[in-house]
């Protein structure tokens, strides 16, 4: 099970969970998701370019204040994290692992991966092993689920995770494919009214 901690001054219930999330800004009724792949890593942490281009998103790309931070827990993806949390000024709101969000398996989305080629979305790495792409799918899908729905209303989290089990969670969740995510990149995942959308990162 996943310790979800948050500081802030907004508390939150879902389910088993609860969290203390930091107050946005936002108006209420959505809540969003900006799901990122981490930046370019040698290993388990990030390369002088990813680095780099953290703070370039850092200073280009985000819209907060965020209501929550949160990394699967891998050093390369809890590294970019840190560095957007500067960028967006909130480095006393605590950063949380969701480990959910990563793969026990994830030598088989190598081998999948492989398979089908580079850049393969995952309608493609289904045709070579449906039960993973639906079982894993699911099951990310739950965790991001449970991400969003701890969030407050209006709330807005910045999430950064990997590929392609970003892009899985998104499909268990909002039954949409999308393409596969490049080093650095997002979606935006809408919740509004129990129902999910996915919009570009703009």
């Amino acid at each position: 099970m996943t310790t979800w901690k948050y500081t802030g001054t907004v508390a939150r219930t879902q389910g088993h969970l609860r969290l203390r999330v930091a107050w946005n800004g936002y108006g209420w009724m959505m809540r969003c998701v900006e799901l990122r792949r981490h930046t370019d890593n040698d290993g388990d942490r990030l390369t002088a370019q990813g680095i780099a281009d953290a703070e370039r998103i850092g200073r280009d790309e985000l819209r907060p204040p965020y209501a929550a931070f949160l990394s699967t827990g891998a050093q390369r993806a809890t590294q970019m994290v840190m560095i957007l949390r500067h960028a967006a000024g909130q480095d006393d709101v605590e950063i949380t692992s969701a480990i959910g969000l990563r793969s026990s398996v994830e030598d088989r989305w190598r081998a999948a991966a492989k398979a089908v080629g580079k850049g393969a979305d995952l309608e493609a790495m289904r045709s070579v092993d449906p039960d993973l792409v639906d079982h894993e799918s699911r099951l990310l899908g739950l965790s991001l689920r449970q991400i969003v729905e701890a969030l407050p209303d209006g709330g807005r989290a910045l999430v950064v995770g990997h590929s392609p089990t970003n892009e899985a969670a998104v499909l268990g969740l909002a039954g949409e494919i999308v393409p596969p995510l490049a080093k650095g990149g997002g979606i935006l995942l809408i919740e509004e009214d129990g129902t999910y959308r996915v919009e570009p990162l703009v």
